[in-house]
């Protein structure tokens, strides 16, 4: 069944590949895609393909780091409602961007990527611990009342930042919506060390999340250091989610309704949720940006956008219909 889900999820990332180089503003017949594939750009069509891949290749790869990095959070907090957006993460990156360009004259995508790594890594952190005050430590709905309140407070922050700055907001404002059409073979070539070091990492807490799905009890009695296991695995999404975001803007939901879904169809065995979430979250992700560009017309909707419509409702179904105490 695993191997059956992994080979339809490489069918559906390639046929929304194709899709995503085929359709716009203009559509491209199958001769000039054919063409447009291979570098040659005599038509406005075959211009207009090799003008997309980038686009395309990028959000494949912002997709399945968003992925997987809400699976190693969900992993990490045994939290079904974990989600870079939900707890906050996506907010912390934000407000360490805006610091970055108003306080720090940043304005190019590496210096984005550290410090939103950085903004992520302290929100994660923060929303962590406020979730675990109280009687009962860590429980999902906590977490996600954490979250959100500090999603609110982080954006109030980035609001009173910006607003007396119009040329700063202005430069901000483009990030902050979430999308892909941005995306270059240049800036994929500058994210990719950051997204390869946090999969590595991801992929390497594999077996370390299987045991802490089991409880910490339990998880040490077999051997396994829970306190390490967890540092480690959530450095790994932390770096996937704050390089995604500096690069592409904050995109939320995506990390929440994958490994959801994938969960569903193979299991809760990371060695596999993992690479399957990163393939979902690519499919997702091209997906919505190929679905905004059709119903936008000339005025594309933003990828971001069309995943929060898709994701709010799974959201809520979630709440209402699991029991959301723990994984």
């Amino acid at each position: 069944m695993r191997t059956l889900v992994a080979l339809l999820l490489v069918v559906v990332v390639a046929l929304l590949g194709v899709a995503s180089v085929t359709f716009g503003v203009l559509d491209v017949g199958w001769d000039d895609l054919v063409a447009g594939i291979t570098g040659h750009q005599d038509t406005t069509a075959q211009a207009a393909v090799v003008k997309r891949m980038p686009r395309t290749v990028f959000a494949m790869v912002i997709g399945a780091a968003l992925g997987i990095s809400g699976a190693v959070m969900q992993g990490v907090t045994r939290n079904p409602l974990a989600d870079p957006e939900i707890l906050g993460v996506n907010a912390g990156a934000s407000l360490a961007v805006v610091v970055g360009i108003v306080f720090l004259g940043l304005s190019t995508a590496v210096g984005y990527i550290w410090v939103a790594m950085v903004g992520a890594a302290v929100a994660a952190v923060f929303v962590y611990v406020v979730g675990s005050l109280g009687r009962g430590g860590a429980t999902p709905l906590k977490l996600a009342l954490a979250g959100a309140a500090t999603s609110v407070a982080l954006g109030s922050l980035v609001s009173a930042i910006l607003l007396p700055r119009a040329q700063d907001m202005q430069q901000f404002r483009f990030w902050q919506i979430g999308g892909v059409g941005g995306g270059t073979w240049a800036t994929i070539a500058l994210a990719l060390p950051f997204l390869a070091a946090g999969l590595l990492i991801s992929w390497a807490s594999a077996r370390a999340l299987n045991s802490l799905a089991l409880g910490d009890e339990l998880a040490a009695g077999l051997g396994q250091d829970v306190v390490r296991a967890r540092l480690v695995a959530a450095l790994g999404g932390v770096v996937l989610c704050g390089a995604a975001t500096a690069v592409a803007g904050p995109i939320g939901f995506v990390g929440l309704v994958v490994p959801h879904v994938v969960r569903l169809l193979t299991g809760v065995d990371h060695r596999w949720l993992i690479p399957l979430s990163g393939l979902g979250g690519a499919a997702l992700l091209t997906g919505a940006d190929v679905v905004g560009r059709l119903v936008g017309g000339t005025e594309e909707i933003q990828a971001g956008i069309i995943t929060a419509i898709v994701g709010a409702p799974f959201f809520i179904w979630i709440v209402r219909r699991q029991k959301v105490r723990e994984l």
